[in-house]
């Protein structure tokens, strides 16, 4: 009974066996025969901003916190009122900042003295059309902005952009790849590995003054450089 007990294991071990796909065996990479080439190449492109951000908003002082608080509270409302007149969307206005402090003043011998409170909010407010950006800052400070901070300049197809500058990227490492296999009298055999950098914010900017400027408060645009660096190995034989 045993023995018939332990065929039967057997057998079923290897009916198990022979079921697994032949895709479990794990793939062995070919070996370079050649001489490893390690090349870092930068793919840049350059457009024209299409959106500006700006930080601004109001501060107000008052004997009173409450006080202070009440009259900043009115005034930037108006100052909301304002950006929505100007057709700016309520998705691209966002509170950066709210403060109020005791606010002090000195005697003539140095003594400090008690003036009230100031209250302050700000708000970071994106521009989508970035050609009427002056407008809106004259805006702003038509409706009692009194900080403003910026601008800070974005594109909005920003990731097409570094797909292109990916695509430069690659044609510059093919073409210094070539390059080296040329003076070295061989040729690239293969394409070893690719990898990319952390994505960044733009490179460069205020670049070619030209047309790029927005009207009333002459913001101007320029351009920016957005790029992408590729780490890229390559077989040569």
């Amino acid at each position: 009974m045993l023995a018939r007990t332990m065929v039967a294991a057997a057998w079923l071990a290897a009916a198990a066996a022979a079921a697994a796909p032949a895709a479990a065996q794990p793939a062995e990479s070919r070996p370079i025969a050649g001489t490893r080439l390690d090349l870092v190449a930068t793919g840049e492109v350059t457009r024209i901003p299409d959106i500006v951000v700006v930080h601004a908003g109001i501060s107000t002082q008052a004997p009173s916190a409450s006080e202070a608080i009440r009259a900043n509270g009115a005034s930037m409302e108006r100052l909301r009122d304002a950006l929505r007149r100007a057709g700016i969307a309520p998705r691209d206005v966002q509170t950066s900042s709210v403060n109020l402090n005791a606010e002090m003043r000195h005697a003539p011998d140095g003594t400090p003295i008690f003036a009230g409170y100031r209250a302050s909010h700000r708000l970071s407010i994106r521009f989508r059309d970035a050609a009427n950006a002056g407008r809106i800052l004259d805006t702003l400070v038509a409706a009692g902005a009194n900080e403003i901070d910026g601008p800070r300049f974005e594109i909005a197809e920003a990731e097409a952009a570094r797909d292109e500058a990916r695509t430069r990227a690659l044609a510059v490492a093919r073409a210094r790849a070539d390059l080296y296999a040329r003076t070295l009298g061989m040729r690239v055999a293969r394409l070893l590995a690719v990898s990319e950098t952390a994505p960044g914010g733009p490179i460069g900017s205020a670049r070619g003054f030209g047309e790029s400027r927005a009207a009333a408060s002459n913001i101007v645009l320029g351009e920016e450089a957005l790029g992408v660096t590729l780490s890229v190995s390559f077989e040569l034989e």
